[in-house]
């Protein structure tokens, strides 16, 4: 997204994040003020512009699937008990729990007033409200399946991985395309297409992201060393290299999956034994194989905005942040 087009999003954000009392919207508007890639209000403007719309009318829903997304990321850091994100407390951490709760609830609710204002045609609404809610039931479903699975003494199969990160992750991504496609005036034939290539771009960008979960470099990403083996995420990256695994490299990998106590020799014994067993050349292959069917489902879209939207895949496979 160009600096422009962030700024003109920031600035519907902050308008529509106002209020009383202020300790409420400024806990609501803490993630956003401090960082965001606004990647999903990007796909969906520029999903309305491969199909002929204009960026003023995709403007409020661009803006809707922001807040939605900061509403996932406050809720999943209050379960998670994280306290950091962008590099600054996060907002339970800085705000408490209760008014965590309920600025993740004024964010929810926010994005659905913004798509059913007055700026929106009421036939469009109806579609974009639909889209957007669907997505928000995928989403909470993929939480809990994150949940069971981080709980559970089994690990996932890969199949299962895939289904869940398809619900937590990728089904917001598929949304904003689609609304985007909503936005333009197209059909639901050209929404659903636009959905498939925002779907397989999101299970393409949750694989990379955990690969560089475990194997990024603290200094860019912000992370400790093998913070999520530490955690025990069961993760793409964990699945193949536990399958790949074998005697001190599997040892070293089961010492500090799952650890809350491992200590830091054990974080870099797990993380170079996954680094040395060729994982991220296969994860990075997996993630593509995605990033392949997104871009297929755009085959029929030539222009611009379409190539911008294609020229995502290449920077979600190859990202290291």
């Amino acid at each position: 997204m160009s600096a422009s087009e962030a700024a003109a999003i920031n600035a519907l954000l902050r308008q529509r994040l106002r209020g009383r009392p202020s300790r409420l919207y400024a806990a609501a508007a803490h993630l956003i003020e401090h960082g965001g890639k606004r990647f999903r209000p990007y796909m969906l403007i520029k999903s309305c512009q491969a199909l002929g719309g204009k960026k003023s009318d995709a403007m409020p829903a661009a803006t809707a699937i922001e807040m939605i997304h900061n509403f996932t990321l406050l809720h999943d850091d209050i379960m998670d008990n994280d306290s950091i994100r962008h590099g600054v407390p996060t907002v339970h951490k800085k705000f408490g729990v209760p008014v965590a709760i309920l600025a993740g609830d004024v964010l929810f609710s926010k994005a659905y007033q913004v798509i059913s204002g007055p700026r929106v045609p009421e036939k469009r609404a109806a579609r974009l409200t639909s889209r957007l809610a669907a997505a928000c039931v995928d989403v909470c479903e993929g939480q809990l399946y994150d949940m069971d699975m981080a709980e559970g003494a089994k690990l996932p199969t890969r199949s299962e991985y895939i289904m869940m990160i398809g619900k937590k992750t990728a089904s917001l991504f598929g949304a904003a395309c689609a609304m985007g496609a909503i936005c333009s005036g197209a059909d639901e034939k050209d929404a659903r297409r636009f959905a498939a290539f925002g779907t397989g771009l999101g299970v393409a960008f949750q694989i990379t992201d955990d690969l560089i979960g475990i194997t990024g470099d603290p200094k860019v990403t912000k992370k400790p060393v093998g913070n999520d083996i530490r955690e025990g995420k069961k993760s793409l990256p964990v699945l193949m290299a536990l399958k790949k695994a074998r005697g001190k490299d599997r040892a070293a990998i089961r010492a500090a999956f799952g650890n809350a106590r491992a200590t830091s020799v054990q974080l870099r014994a797990a993380v170079s034994a996954v680094k040395s067993l060729g994982i991220e050349d296969d994860v990075r292959r997996e993630a593509g194989s995605y990033a392949k069917k997104a871009s297929s489902a755009l085959d029929r879209y030539p222009g611009r905005h379409r190539d911008d939207l294609l020229s995502l895949l290449d920077c979600v496979v190859w990202r290291r942040l």
